[in-house]
This record gives C-alpha cells, sequence and structure tokens, in this order.
C-alpha cells in the first residue's frame, strides 16, 4: 500500500523521503567515495570508467556526467550528498545551487541573503509563484542556455 505523500504537491521541490533514498543509494553511494582525494583523482582521470564501478542507473550516470545536479536529485540524489560532486569539479555550493536554479551565483547569493524564496505562490503547484514548473530555471543563467530542461 502506497503511503499518501501531500508534500508532491511542492512546486520547485523534490523531498527526500525512503522512496527517494532507496532509488538513489548507489548514486549517493558514489558521491560519498569523492570525499577521499584518491577516489577524486581516478574520477577526473576517467569518469565514465569510476562511474561503471557502481550499481547506478544509467540514467544516474548520465545525470552525473551532464553535472546536472536537478536532474540527479529527480533520480535520488540528496543535495547533501550532490555536494560532493560540485567540491570536486571545485565550485562553491552558491555555484551548484544557482546551476540548479537557472541563477547565477551572484543572483543565487543575493537571493538568500534577501531571505530566499518567498512562499507567496509557491506552497503548492497550481499557484503563480517564482519556484512554479512554467517559471523554472529563472534568473540571467537561463539566457545563457547552460541548463539542461526536463526530460533529459
Amino acid at each position: 500500500m502506497a503511503l499518501e505523500k501531500p508534500y508532491l504537491d511542492v512546486p520547485g521541490t523534490i523531498i527526500f523521503d525512503a522512496e527517494q533514498s532507496r532509488k538513489g543509494y548507489w548514486l549517493n553511494q558514489f558521491c560519498m567515495s569523492l570525499m577521499k582525494a584518491e577516489n577524486r583523482e581516478r574520477f577526473r582521470a576517467d569518469e565514465r570508467a569510476y562511474l561503471d564501478e557502481w550499481a547506478m542507473t544509467e540514467e544516474q550516470k548520465q545525470a552525473v556526467l551532464a553535472r546536472d545536479l536537478n536532474w540527479c536529485m529527480r533520480t535520488g540524489g540528496n543535495i547533501y550528498f550532490l555536494a560532493k560532486i560540485g567540491a570536486t569539479d571545485g565550485k562553491s555550493f552558491q555555484q551548484m545551487a544557482g546551476s540548479m536554479t537557472g541563477m547565477t551565483e551572484d543572483e543565487y547569493r543575493a537571493m538568500m541573503v534577501a531571505g530566499g524564496r518567498s512562499a507567496e505562490g509557491n506552497r503548492y503547484v497550481g499557484e503563480n509563484g517564482d519556484a512554479q514548473a512554467h517559471h523554472q530555471p529563472q534568473g540571467s543563467a537561463r539566457s545563457a542556455g547552460n541548463q539542461n530542461q526536463e526530460g533529459n
């Protein structure tokens, strides 16, 4: 019997629940492996070969290779673990989070310093807030064309 999940109706949010945890187990284990310098070196030397050592799905591997963190999250990745990919690439968390929202690093930082995204219009799917799917991704990074779209 499936659990009722009313929290799936929060726009722009992937809840890391037990189902997501199971789905992303090997992806997140791969990310944790990047905590060791020798593993980061092996990954940078031949990303595909290193990914093939993990029991990840092909979609998860493609999401990592594309460095599309939103895609990684849809396949079960958790941002705590996925941050290790960005760190391996020498990126700050602001750069990574900005890439997930379509914002530049500076735009993302400014939004967070200003208190984050407003809850107005973003409490559930169907409102007209800036986190709604039809408004994503946002910011000037979107116009730079560096975002993969839904349905990779």
